[in-house]
Order: C-alpha cells, then structure tokens, then sequence
C-alpha cells in the first residue's frame, strides 16, 4: 500500500484535490497512517515538498488521524523550504492547538524557514520564545540557527549566535563547529576556520569528513593550495577516505591559486584513486583552466563533461563563456549562449555578466549596452537581472574606453537599482582616473569609497599607485591607505 501512495502522491502531488479524493476512498486502518507516515518522510528524504504539504494536509484537513509531531514537523519543513513563511506557522499554531508538544526538531524548523527568507528578527523571536517556555536551545537549535545564517550569508550574526551558545553553555558538537569553519570560509577568514578547528580538537570535538573538507574549501576561496594539501592531508592521516566533495575542494585550491595544472593533477588523481568525478569537478576543470587563460583547455574539459553523460549546467555554462571571455574570442561566447538557450536554459545574471565582460573586453560597447537593457528590461529569454557584479563590468569597460561620462552614469544606476558598490566598482571608478594619471580625483574617489564604509584591497593599491607622477605622492598614497587599514603590510606587498 505505501508505494501505491507513493507512486500516487508523485505523479499528481500538485493537484491536491485529485491526490485527496484518492486517498478519502482508502480505509483509514491504523496501516494506513503507517504507510502514509512512511510515504511522507520518503518524500523528505527525496526533497519533493510539494507532494509532502499534499500529503500532509490531507491528514490534518480530511482524514480521521490525529497528526502527530512528525506530521507537522514534514509540514513545517516543506513550507519553509518554499519560503511560504505564513503556511510554516499556520502549521505550527496548528500543532500548538492540537496540545502537540514541539520538539527541538520543530525549533530548529522555524529557524531555517526563517533564516531562509531573510527574516532574522523573527528567527531571534524563536529563541526568545523557547526561553519564554523554560526550553533552554540546544545545540539542535542553535545549529539550524548557525546553518541558516550560513546560507543566508550573515556572517557576522552567525558569530554573534555562536559566542552566545558558548556564553549559555550549550554543548557544542561537530556540526557546529563545522558550520562555522564554514562561516568563516565564505567570509573569505580562513585563518579564523583554522583557530575554530584548533579550538574543536583541543576540546576534545572529533572533527569528521565534513569538518576537514569544510576547511579546504575555507583555504580553497583564498587560493592558499598549500595550506589545503595540509589540511587535506591531515584528514587522511585521521582515517577519512577523501569522497568526491574533498577533491573538488582542493582542484578549487589550485584552481584560485591560478595553477590549472594542480587542479588537473588532482582530478587525475581523484580517478586514479576510483572516486569518480561528478558535475562539480568539470566544472572546477573549466574555471580553473579558464582563470589562466588556457581556453582550448576549458572547452576540452566541457566537452569531456559532456561526453560522460552529465548534461552542463547554467553554471558549466558561465564558466565556460568566462574562459573565452578572458581569451577575447566573443564568437564563441556567443555560440555558447545560443546553446545555453538550445538547452532549454534561460540564461542567469552569472551567465549574462560573463558574455557583458565579453563584450566589453571586446570592446564591442553597443552589443554590452544592448545585451545590459535587455537585463533591465527583463526580457523572456533571459531570467537574470542586473546585480552589483553587472555594474562592475560596465564600469570597467567605460572606465577602460575612456567613456568617464558613461562610466559616472553607470556608477549612479547603481544606487538607483538599490545596489550597493563593492571594493570592485570603486576599485575599477579609480582606475579610469589613474589611466589619465588624474590624482586628484582618484583621490576624490578614494575618500567616497571609504565614506560609503568599502575598504580599498590590494588591487585598489595598486591602482592607487598607478595614477602616482612622483614619489610624494607614492608616499602620500601609502600614508593614506596605511592609515585606515589594519592590513597595511598586505596591501603594499606589490
């Protein structure tokens, strides 16, 4: 009976009513609900939240069971995963209601619903509330907290959570430190997931296979191969047979390091070893080939792919449209395009940024402006809208055309859309200055930039010294930058 309702509840999960007048006519026997408990957490494990909530809501709406906790937890997890914010707490007032008790199961639901919409205060209100009831947050809760603070990108709140859970005492465990060597990675602070691993294995905290390859990919952002070999390393010496996901952390090492062949050595190595290469490290294979200008490289990689049966993704894509981008070969990128749209895809805003830098670096502006209004206008073809990355190119390439007119104005739209310049767009507003060896207003600029709260980088540096015409002004530079940067050493190391 279960895989009949399973079999029923995929094919016309969407169409609740038909799926329900299916499931009215069964005798509602006590097998019934177990097969029905059975078919609803196969569906969770195979990510279908639509049949889930079908499901679900029939036994809540129209059925003669009582739900359990289970039952409302499988609903609260698919409406959260849908970001229906609404639906997720009609459940849980629901659950409430029916004099359920939650579980930390159902906390930590609400949390990542939360979280995943953007919707920290009313993430925080779940922990108040759980205090308000004399439930002190487990490391259950405060996990899901951290993990959706993780996707959401907040890493500064994510922090905050953790110092907390360590202020209350709250046992900490592998996932969460692995959460945060995560946190800290995507925040571009690997020596900061370094010291949360120490901190791990000095307490005692056994780190797992997802703890090590959490820390590669951490020292993998920043192109720091050899600290990721150590790391990698280390976590074989511990016993973990490096999977699928540990290789394709270190081929991204080498990858950002600008060392294609490094990223090539591993995947060969990977095979070797009988771990099979999946979507991901292709992929891995075209950017990294792609970053070095190695193009041929690239399109032999994606092809490769594609010969193993893998169809390409819009990612696969984008990275392959960036390597010819980066070669100056436009005609390809355009033909990459047309069998991105062959494909059944509609290009995304990673895809259209990379053929806008084709065009600008092609120096073919009309074909950038063209493609640019039509993402503004948000034509059919395309399901991607200008974001901060897009105005950079365009900044860029008026920027580097001389357009300084066009380049200000691409600058201003910027804030208009709601979008909020990055070290890049004032990095690339201050190298057109510096091209015309216009000091002063690089300097304007300069001060703008740290006015709106960006900090300068290494290549603003850079291009900061590039627009000097003696050493009074090298030195001036300098004193500036220094001045306002902790990491002054960095950034001068030219």
């Amino acid at each position: 009976m279960a895989q009949d309702v399973l079999e029923l509840v995929q094919t016309r999960g969407t169409d609740a009513a038909s799926v329900w007048e299916s499931l009215d006519k069964i005798p509602q026997a006590h097998d019934l609900w177990d097969d029905i408990v059975n078919v609803a957490v196969q569906l969770r494990l195979n990510r279908q939240w639509e049949p889930i909530i079908t499901v679900c809501e029939w036994v809540l709406r129209r059925s003669s069971f009582r739900p359990d906790i289970i039952c409302y937890n499988l609903l609260i997890d698919a409406y959260g995963q849908k970001r229906q914010l609404s639906e997720a707490e009609a459940a849980y007032m629901a659950l409430l209601e029916a004099r359920c008790v939650p579980t930390e199961d159902t906390y930590a639901l609400l949390l990542r619903a939360y979280c995943g919409s953007g919707q920290l205060h009313r993430a925080e209100g779940v922990i108040s509330e759980m205090q308000r009831n004399g439930i002190p947050p487990t490391a259950t809760v405060y996990n899901a907290y951290l993990d959706g603070l993780l996707k959401a990108r907040c890493s500064e709140k994510a922090v905050e959570v953790y110092q907390r859970m360590k202020k209350e005492r709250c046992r900490t465990n592998t996932e969460t430190y692995t959460l945060m060597i995560n946190v800290y990675g995507k925040a571009n602070q690997p020596m900061s997931s370094l010291r949360v691993f120490r901190e791990m294995k000095s307490v005692g905290c056994k780190p797992n296979i997802c703890t090590y390859t959490a820390l590669v990919n951490a020292f993998a952002r920043e192109g720091l191969c050899e600290k990721a070999e150590e790391v990698f390393e280390e976590m074989q010496q511990a016993g973990h047979e490096p999977d699928v996901y540990a290789y394709n952390a270190l081929m991204e090492a080498y990858s950002r390091a600008g060392l294609p062949q490094g990223a090539s050595e591993i995947f060969s190595l990977m095979e070797h070893m009988g771990c099979e290469p999946d979507r991901a490290s292709y992929n891995i294979l075209v950017d990294a080939f792609g970053r070095a200008g190695l193009h041929q490289e690239a399109e032999a990689a994606f092809q490769e792919l594609k010969q193993q049966g893998m169809r390409p993704t819009m990612k696969s894509h984008m990275l392959l449209l960036s390597a010819h981008a980066r070669s100056g070969n436009v005609a390809r990128c355009e033909e990459v395009m047309a069998q991105l749209h062959k494909s059944g895809l509609r290009p995304d805003t990673f895809a259209l940024n990379a053929m806008l830098n084709a065009y600008g670096r092609a120096g073919r502006l009309d074909d950038m402006e063209r493609l640019f209004a039509a993402m503004e206008r948000g034509d059919g073809a395309i399901a991607g809208a200008p974001d901060t990355s897009t105005y950079n190119v365009m900044v860029n390439a008026y920027g580097r055309a001389g357009y300084l007119d066009r380049m200000e104005a691409a600058f201003r739209s910027l804030a208009a859309r709601g979008l909020a310049a990055d070290v890049v767009t004032w990095t690339s507003r201050i190298g057109a200055y510096a091209r015309k060896k216009e000091y002063g207003q690089c300097l304007r600029v300069f001060e703008e930039m740290v006015d709106a709260g960006c900090y300068p980088d290494a290549g603003t540096a850079k291009v900061l010294l590039a627009a000097c015409s003696d050493e009074r002004q090298v030195e001036q530079v300098k004193a500036i930058v220094r001045s306002m940067h902790k990491d002054a050493k960095t950034l001068f190391a030219l």
